[in-house]
């Protein structure tokens, strides 16, 4: 169905976002999730899956995001957000955590981007105009993550996202592995972007009208859900 004949609504953009993100983990991964519409992510992925969600600000362990009422105001992700902690985890403070994302222990990283090129390059915190406190420990994350997966809105305020060449500072060089949107899935590859999957509601016209970056098209493409 092409996009003109459909309206999303933000919450539906980020739930669609979301729920694909979800099945990107195998049984066991410790995965770190980003502020934002990254922690969603949780409120999609199985318990049985035994996924271990850690929160750099030094938690391993984090359950979803709080629902109920009175959140114990100690149980925070690095974003700020009241989580539910699962049977089993742990505290510790910011030297483990920073040792935890450097040391190669982190199965996959999810977070947010303002731009993503074709090269897998990353900018996500300098934001033109705006006074940033610094881009945290983005960096270590996904220098230090075995895969790191970039979950946004395909485009922002109608600006383009998916670029050729990354304007703003970088957050890493070349460390993406993925990019999911609320229109497809791109892998990037050393022959650049290659989109493996795509929302019905949209149309392959539509998303090169919207994307910036070349990229080619799996021949075993598919839907998204």
């Amino acid at each position: 169905m092409p996009v003109a004949q459909v309206e999303l609504t933000k919450e539906k953009i980020r739930e669609i976002i979301a729920k694909r993100a979800a099945q990107e983990f195998k049984r066991g991964d410790v995965v770190t999730l980003g502020i934002g519409l990254p922690t969603e992510i949780a409120n999609y992925v199985p318990d049985e899956m035994g996924v271990i969600f850690q929160s750099e600000n030094g938690l391993l362990g984090a359950g979803r995001l709080h629902q109920g009422e009175s959140p114990d105001p100690r149980v925070i992700n690095a974003g700020g957000a009241f989580v539910e902690p699962i049977k089993g985890c742990c505290f510790y403070d910011t030297q483990m955590a920073f040792t935890i994302m450097r040391g190669g222990h982190i199965d996959a990283t999810v977070l947010g981007a303002l731009q993503v090129d074709e090269e897998g390059n990353l900018a996500s915190w300098m934001i033109p105009n705006k006074l940033v406190p610094g881009m945290g420990g983005s960096m270590d994350l996904v220098v230090g993550s075995k895969r790191v997966i970039v979950v946004m809105e395909h485009t922002s305020k109608g600006q383009v996202k998916i670029v050729k060449r990354c304007d703003l500072p970088l957050t890493a060089s070349a460390e993406v592995d993925m990019i999911i949107t609320e229109k497809c899935v791109f892998e990037v590859t050393k022959q650049g972007l290659l989109m493996t999957e795509i929302n019905p509601y949209f149309t392959i016209e539509d998303i090169k009208a919207t994307t910036e970056a070349s990229f080619k098209i799996s021949e075993n493409l598919k839907n998204m859900f």
